[in-house]
């Protein structure tokens, strides 16, 4: 049981998680929501919406390609839309955070290669995150190499994620519903 001085603990870890992932990012992407001090409370909201605006990469695009980083993506565009909330919990340690830290710098190194003209938008590695190992395998067409697809930060060639999936049209998806589970009537008590 946890108790008052656990959940104390808990609620002050997070909250300096959250300020340190703040101060870290901040000076590769804008902070939401800071109060005095610039501070932040339990979360970091990265607003991505001037990048959007310059660059065309979108929160979609950051959130995907985070996954080739060995991420779930944060929540995405809320509350506010064109942005990701980073909530560290209490159990994430320093190495974890400095890796998600880590990841976001070298994402908005990615960003600013597309926005350099490197690599164009709709055939970089934001577009076309996340990697499967099937994906890689074969003739490699982009204008990146494969191994910055598949191993982006060096770490994860000892243990590295496989998305089992690439990229779905989510907003196709969303306007076209397919329901599995069974009808409503079928949980009726008798």
């Amino acid at each position: 049981m946890m108790g008052a001085d656990g959940l104390l603990r808990a609620t002050q870890t997070a909250i300096l998680s959250a300020n340190y992932i703040a101060a870290r990012l901040g000076d590769h992407f804008p902070v939401l929501y800071t109060g005095a001090n610039g501070l932040v409370a339990h979360e970091c909201i990265l607003d991505l919406r001037g990048i959007t605006a310059s660059t065309g990469v979108s929160v979609d695009d950051v959130a995907k390609r985070l996954i080739d980083y060995g991420f779930h993506a944060p929540t995405m565009s809320f509350p506010v839309a064109g942005t990701l909330m980073v909530e560290p919990t209490e159990s994430e340690d320093l190495d974890e955070l400095d890796r998600f830290c880590d990841a976001m710098i070298a994402i908005r190194g990615e960003i600013d290669a597309v926005a350099a003209g490197v690599w164009p938008l709709d055939d970089s590695p934001l577009r076309n995150a996340p990697h499967t190992a099937d994906c890689l395998i074969g003739e490699w067409t982009h204008p990146y190499a494969a191994r910055l697809a598949a191993f982006p930060v060096e770490s994860l060639r000892q243990d590295k994620y496989w998305p089992p999936v690439r990229r779905i049209d989510g907003a196709f998806g969303d306007r076209n519903l397919v329901c599995s589970c069974p009808p409503p009537e079928a949980f009726a008590s008798s």
